[in-house]
């Protein structure tokens, strides 16, 4: 199975761009090809419907990588309620093409407590995109972000350390078996 995760910040060390990285590793060792997109260190052109970009390099890339995709994963910080700017600009260069009976699974990482709002935001885009939302969510807020901070050395101890990576190997766990049900289903077809 194709997984993509496209992680949406502008920050270098963005602790969502962390989460995502720490995906990939998990989805690796269940034996599953994944790749991640990262926005910060492959910017996009402004999406204008009036102007033609499909010269840009990193949306050419981006178009083909999402359309190769069985499964995807969308990570987002948490900015004022909502996604990042970066991440919604990526989303509306996409259309249903790229999410059409595609497991989604969102996560997000906020400066409070929890990111709901921007993972609701996401899984309104994935479902007008025609996505198939994963019924669990990934959010990291608060002292859980420590884990996935630039300067975490993995033998710091905080509240909920061991919990917040056993969280989020649970929710990966789920979302693969939804993403090989409906992707052997998809093939079955």
């Amino acid at each position: 199975m194709n997984i993509v995760i496209l992680t949406g910040s502008n920050r270098k060390n963005a602790t969502s761009t962390r989460l995502g990285e720490y995906a990939v590793e998990i989805i690796k060792s269940h034996g599953h090809q994944v790749s991640l997109f990262n926005l910060y260190e492959k910017p996009l052109p402004f999406y204008s419907p009036d102007e033609k970009q499909g010269t840009d390099e990193n949306l050419a890339n981006l178009n083909s990588v999402m359309l190769a995709a069985d499964a995807i994963i969308l990570s987002t910080p948490e900015y004022h309620g909502s996604i990042s700017g970066v991440l919604k600009n990526a989303l509306d260069h996409l259309s249903q093409a790229h999410f059409s009976g595609k497991p989604v699974l969102s996560i997000s990482s906020a400066g409070g407590a929890v990111g709901v709002s921007s993972l609701t935001q996401l899984q309104t885009m994935v479902r007008n995109l025609h996505g198939i939302n994963a019924p669990e969510w990934i959010s990291i807020g608060g002292a859980q972000r420590r884990r996935f901070e630039a300067t975490f050395d993995g033998y710091e101890e905080y509240e909920g350390s061991q919990d917040v990576e056993e969280r989020v190997q649970r929710v990966l766990g789920s979302f693969l078996n939804l993403a090989q049900t409906l992707t052997a289903a998809r093939n079955a077809l």
